[in-house]
């Protein structure tokens, strides 16, 4: 029987090392896990593996047509028009936001909840807001998967790197089972290759699934260093900036914002602490505008998300131009905090 890697759920192969599953042929027979997974759980060694993104999009596909339960995992940080696609879904759907523990302590989880329930228009049996790595509301959300499951089987879907590995891991230790085998996870994109089963109790069996890879996302293609450096690991330190007109922000060496309009305004960026931000003259300094033009024209009270990277919340009108990277998505919501 062809056995599976339990770290991301690609079929053990011994032939090609630069393809999914490859193990030595002297380790298959005691292996769990694949090289590859071997290296990231020990060596934080990420090895990119080459698949085609229609294969997790047909996956994908396949699980909206189930009638179990699915939880639908979103990035609170990335959070877009892509949660409407759980609409879709021919079961029961949990909206599950994840990693709310960077979010700054004094954002309140009902507030956020209104702004989901006023900005988009869900079909869900409930939005539960999580931190698998603080573990908090993991206990509430397995108590309301028992609730609303149709079977035992149910599905984990959602963006790559939106947490769905991560969640399962903190599944596994609520119930104090010893004898699992963690799912690897990691903080770059597309690190489970494959359905990964978990069976939790006699009731309950968790499917996990590739995450949709989003090729507009700034993580996409990026080197590991680039992607460790821009992955928000505590709880983020806003940067407010108050911009006269003439002034840009530099985020890194990924991005600069140029502010054309002529009033004073308020800057707020959410990103990863490591990223250094810094202020600096329209016209004296070049700095990135090799880089892709998207212009903007806001009204008040919006953010700009630069998908994968960062979101940047402006009080006033504003017109502004964003350089970053090709292909980048880029897009104005209401504020979201």
């Amino acid at each position: 029987m062809t056995k599976k890697c339990t770290g991301c759920g690609a079929l053990f192969q011994t032939e090609d090392p630069n393809k999914e599953g490859y193990i030595k042929k002297e380790l298959n027979d005691e292996s769990l896990v694949c090289q590859r997974c071997f290296r990231i759980k020990n060596y934080g060694d990420y090895q990119v593996i080459d698949k085609d993104s229609n294969d997790y999009k047909k996956m994908f596909d396949v699980v909206k047509q189930k009638k179990d339960l699915v939880l639908f995992l979103c990035d609170i940080l990335n959070l877009d028009d892509s949660i409407n696609e759980l609409n879709y879904f021919e079961g029961p759907v949990i909206l599950v936001l994840t990693k709310v523990d960077l979010l700054p302590k004094s954002v309140k989880i009902n507030k956020l909840n209104d702004y989901i329930r006023k900005n988009y228009k869900l079909n869900v049996n409930d939005i539960i807001f999580i931190s698998s790595k603080k573990n908090y509301n993991i206990d509430f959300l397995l108590n309301r998967i028992k609730k609303c499951q149709k079977s035992e089987n149910v599905y984990l879907v959602g963006n790559t790197n939106a947490g769905k590995s991560t969640l399962i891991n903190s599944l596994i230790k609520c119930t104090s089972n010893k004898s699992f085998n963690y799912v690897t996870t990691s903080a770059l994109p597309a690190t489970t290759l494959g359905v990964i089963e978990v069976r939790l109790d006699n009731h309950l069996n968790l499917i996990d699934t590739p995450g949709i890879v989003n090729t507009d996302n700034f993580l996409y293609n990026e080197n590991p260093v680039v992607v460790k450096m821009v992955s928000a690991k505590s709880e983020i330190k806003p940067r407010t900036y108050q911009m006269k007109p003439g002034q840009s922000i530099i985020i890194g060496s990924y991005a600069r914002i140029d502010y054309l309009s002529d009033m004073k305004n308020s800057f707020t960026l959410y990103l990863s602490n490591e990223i250094k931000v810094k202020r600096i003259n329209i016209n004296t300094n070049d700095y990135l505008r090799n880089l892709k033009c998207n212009s903007f024209d806001l009204d008040e009270k919006k953010d700009v998300v630069i998908s994968g990277l960062c979101f940047c919340k402006i009080t006033k009108e504003a017109k502004i131009n964003v350089y970053v990277k090709e292909n980048v998505k880029i897009y104005q919501r209401n504020n979201i905090i």
